[in-house]
């Protein structure tokens, strides 16, 4: 079989990470968060005070700039990124960034060089479709709408932001409407992909349901 490549994709807040990066911690296999890559790109885009919808500019910002994944950690040109790329004003504004088709390309080949080295559990909106089309175990991950936004609800309150519930409905609302929308690798289940629903499911549920989805197909494949 080669490298594993797991591919673990859905909306803004169906817990997609977090779920990829402790999955990836059990099966002791590499993990591959494509959102903080985005993210540390958009991060960029502000702080180098370039116009959302300069997309000439921010394509040329992208070929420019290093991306560097170390463990879970974020580089950009060189330098750790962490708590900067959670903001809500990048969250605001990394799908407007993730939908330049030029951007995608250039991270995309990143992450391929990465899954061609590694195995992985790779996270994203497009990874089983677009980025890993051939992944051994695809997941498409969601949640309703209510429980996407009280997770990120909590995640910002616990990081000490101040935010309005209702802002995050919206955002969330938003992010999901130009993800599904956009031209170019949209936001949409692979035909082979296993949905599993986390409203109201432990983490801990739905990695152990994804690791013996894995299991099982290592032991039908160890059978042909």
């Amino acid at each position: 079989m080669g490298n594993l490549q797991i591919a673990i994709d859905g909306p803004a807040g169906a817990g997609k990470s977090t779920i990829a990066k402790k999955l990836a911690e059990r099966l002791n296999i590499t993990y591959i968060d494509t959102g903080a890559m985005y993210r540390a790109l958009t991060y960029k885009v502000l702080k180098e005070k370039i116009e959302i919808n300069s997309k000439d500019k921010i394509i040329k910002l992208a070929e420019d700039t290093s991306i560097t994944l170390l463990h879970e950690d974020v580089y950009i040109d060189g330098h750790l990124v962490k708590e900067e790329i959670r903001s809500q004003e990048v969250t605001k504004h990394v799908s407007y960034v993730a939908q330049i088709p030029e951007v995608r390309k250039i991270l995309v080949d990143l992450q391929r060089k990465i899954a061609a080295d590694h195995s992985v559990v790779m996270d994203g909106r497009d990874i089983g479709t677009y980025v890993l089309p051939n992944a051994h175990i695809k997941v498409f991950l969601t949640a309703s709408i209510e429980e996407r936004a009280n997770r990120r609800y909590t995640e910002l309150l616990q990081k000490q932001q101040q935010i309005n519930f209702t802002d995050v409905i919206n955002s969330i609302k938003e992010r999901d409407k130009i993800d599904t929308e956009r031209e170019f690798a949209p936001l949409v289940k692979a035909a082979d992909a296993i949905i599993i629903d986390t409203t109201g499911l432990d983490v801990e549920v739905v990695v152990e349901k994804i690791q013996q989805i894995t299991k099982n197909k290592l032991e039908n494949q160890k059978n042909l």
